[in-house]
């Protein structure tokens, strides 16, 4: 059985995520994946799980917090 990284779980289908730079995690869920390894907004700090929006380096959950952080030209993805 593997361990989850984030809540210390001993599960028997605990998975493996490989990130874009080789990183390798062990999780349990996907709520502590999620917590682990997703982005998180940079004006309101939470989770950003779908798309969002970037600004050069910077990530935002959505337009009105890119706006919020005076980025006028973001935009949602429609």
């Amino acid at each position: 059985m593997a361990t989850c990284e984030v809540c210390g779980n001993e599960y028997d289908a605990a998975f493996t995520v490989i990130t874009a730079d080789g990183s390798s995690f062990v999780f349990d869920s996907i709520e502590c994946a999620a917590h682990r390894i997703a982005p998180t907004c940079a004006h309101c700090g939470c989770r950003i799980l779908g798309h969002g929006v970037q600004q050069g380096a910077t990530v935002f959950c959505c337009a009105s917090c890119a706006h919020a952080a005076g980025v006028t030209t973001a935009q949602d993805r429609v």
